[in-house]
């Protein structure tokens, strides 16, 4: 398990064309959520972009609990959790400002689509000059991969170091 092997099953999971109930079709996100018992695919339509990264992290053998102790308000899937997680656990690097991200890392981000802190999250694929390469779950309610600027939306980079275990 590394960050190298998360970027890469991001990309793996995002060709997979997750999706929300979106133009009529029925939501095949369910094997992201089953993560979260008691969680229906309705209750998650359209919410669901940290069960992505939660799934991607399991896949890639990172050990993490659904709700790690640190989380006080949510599990991790919700993007807030994410934000707890990593700020309490000292083996993960949270990381707010003036940092230079590497693939693997997670980017969280504030007030990208609602008036809100941390509303949304992704996997880093690439680090570019002025942008990062991301991979993400229910971007407009699909997976996908998005080229987003370094700006004020990004409220921290998350580094799960390699062979972390919960």
């Amino acid at each position: 398990m590394n960050r190298n092997l998360l970027a890469s099953i991001a990309k793996e999971e995002v060709a997979k064309k997750y999706h929300g109930f979106v133009e009529g079709n029925t939501s095949n996100i369910l094997p992201i959520i089953s993560y979260f018992e008691n969680w229906s695919l309705k209750e998650a339509d359209g919410n669901w972009c940290a069960t992505f990264v939660y799934h991607c992290c399991i896949k890639s053998g990172f050990i993490i609990p659904v709700r790690p102790k640190e989380c006080v308000s949510c599990n991790l899937a919700g993007c807030g959790a994410w934000d707890e997680w990593a700020r309490a656990d000292e083996r993960i690097g949270y990381y707010a400002n003036d940092f230079t991200p590497e693939v693997g890392d997670i980017v969280l981000y504030d007030f990208l689509f609602e008036e809100k802190e941390h509303d949304h999250i992704g996997i880093v694929l690439e680090n570019r000059e002025t942008s990062i390469l991301v991979a993400e779950g229910n971007l407009n309610n699909v997976s996908g991969i998005i080229e987003r600027d370094k700006d004020s939306h990004i409220r921290a980079y998350i580094r799960i170091s390699d062979n972390y275990s919960y």
